[in-house]
């Protein structure tokens, strides 16, 4: 499904989709940023992404820490 906008609903679901990711991948945190760039543009069909949806869903600065605590 590609959609040329992305609404707080599809940037919620693909923030679960990351964490639910990182959790069963065990992926160091240096891949964070490029693992939530490709379901971005999985999700939406489109190359570029916004650097701060990605830095977001990726958890970039104070939101880092709070995923690492995920069990």
């Amino acid at each position: 499904m590609a959609k040329s906008h992305l609404t707080a609903l599809d940037a919620d679901i693909i923030r679960s989709a990351f964490l639910k990711q990182i959790h069963e991948s065990n992926a160091p945190e240096s891949q964070w940023p490029e693992m939530a760039m490709q379901l971005v543009q999985s999700y939406t069909g489109q190359r570029e992404v916004d650097p701060d949806m990605q830095d977001w869903i990726s958890g970039g600065g104070d939101g880092r820490s709070k995923i690492l605590a995920i069990p």
